[in-house]
């Protein structure tokens, strides 16, 4: 078998690979690019079937997109791998406080992990905006718990945290609270996947846009 070295090839076969793992799975139109971006970046098919969307989660986040909304996320390694030149077109601000001195600061004083700090300290940017949590349930957590006492109303919440300790109850939370979410089931999840799934939301708000 011969080996692929170009990368548009390479990616162009990944993506017939994965549109045979996803034959017979009913998918939404513009479910469809996520989960297969999600796919292509775990190589995990089992997320053909295991990720979930809010009925009203897909159209709230390309219109936040498109109106320019700010990306608040929990890890740095997300904000590292969300498509900067596609953010950019539409004005969008991509924000990460979990390093941030405040944080720093009010870590050396509490019993909150910084993740949960960082949540808090995102507030002024989460209103109406997209919240990508894709690496801590602590900072899920948070997120529900803001939400739920009305302190923030964000337009998408893309909660995918990774892990074996709270993971899967963070989500399950996320999914009561009445907001726009993509989430899924269990422990899978981490950064790639929440990466995966802004890059597609930014791919066809951008597809959108050029059709108007």
């Amino acid at each position: 078998m011969a080996i692929l070295s170009s990368p548009k090839k390479i990616e162009a076969r990944s993506f017939e690979i994965i549109e045979g793992h996803l034959r017979g799975v009913k998918l939404h139109p513009l479910a469809k690019p996520i989960v297969k971006r999600v796919i292509h970046a775990t190589a995990d098919v089992s997320f053909a079937r295991g990720l979930l969307f809010h009925h009203g989660a897909l159209k709230a986040g390309i219109n936040a997109i498109k109106e320019g909304k700010t990306i608040v996320v929990d890890a740095n390694m997300v904000k590292a791998g969300i498509n900067k030149k596609l953010l950019k077109a539409f004005g969008s601000r991509l924000i990460c406080r979990l390093d941030s001195k405040r944080v720093a600061k009010e870590f050396l004083l509490s019993s909150a992990t910084r993740s949960q700090l960082a949540m808090r300290a995102s507030i002024p940017w989460m209103k109406d905006g997209i919240v990508v949590v894709g690496n801590a349930p602590t900072a899920l957590f948070e997120l529900c718990r803001l939400v739920k006492e009305k302190k923030t109303r964000p337009s998408l919440v893309v909660g995918i945290p990774v892990g074996f300790v709270g993971a899967r109850e963070a989500k399950r939370k996320l999914r009561t609270l009445g907001v726009p979410y993509i989430t899924n089931n269990g422990r899978k999840g981490g950064s790639a996947c929440a990466v995966a799934i802004v890059n597609a939301l930014l791919i066809m708000a951008s597809e959108e846009k050029l059709k108007l």
